[in-house]
């Protein structure tokens, strides 16, 4: 294990902790770091992933995930747990299909909408308490608008895998690695 690996590993393994303390913010960091963490490794410049990157990411990704479940097992309103429950264990067995296939399209077909749906129920009990989910139709429908970005999202990362982090390499950080 490189030292860059061993510094983002512990950042992934800190910051989903912040959860605890503030959902939002914690979540949203979580979100970042998951997110820039190929982008980081080599800003810091202490070597890198390996061969094993998509296996590591994956298990990182569970484990904040996981602590958002942890979080959502705690709500009252049962219009946003249960789905979030749902959402959480199609992705979990999406993601052990991955790890048992190794096909790329079972991410696809498997996408992570429990974390899109999780962020819009604590954005809404913090901000919108009055548009919180409280029968089908208020669950369906921001399902149904959450679904469609995340779609997007996934077909380019997992189906087309395309690779956004060399973008922000190139147009946001501009030779700085």
């Amino acid at each position: 294990m490189s030292a860059g690996e061993a510094i983002i590993i512990a950042l992934r393994l800190a910051i989903p902790l912040l959860i605890f303390r503030n959902a939002l913010a914690g979540g949203i960091a979580a979100m970042v770091i998951d997110g820039l963490d190929v982008v980081l490794i080599e800003l810091i410049g202490l070597g890198g992933f390996g061969g094993h990157y998509h296996t590591l990411d994956k298990l990182l990704d569970t484990y904040y995930l996981s602590i958002e479940f942890i979080v959502a097992l705690s709500w009252d309103n049962a219009w946003a747990k249960w789905p979030a429950v749902a959402l959480f264990i199609y992705r979990i067995a999406g993601v052990a299909l991955f790890e048992l296939t190794e096909r790329r399209v079972t991410l696809f077909i498997f996408p992570n909408m429990f974390e899109n749906w999780w962020l819009y129920c604590v954005v809404v009990a913090r901000y919108f308490p009055r548009a919180l989910p409280r029968d089908a139709r208020t669950v369906a429908i921001p399902m149904a608008l959450l679904l469609i970005p995340k779609m997007g999202q996934e077909y380019l990362l997992h189906y087309s895998e395309a690779q956004p982090w060399d973008w922000i390499k190139r147009n946001v950080l501009r030779g700085a690695i």
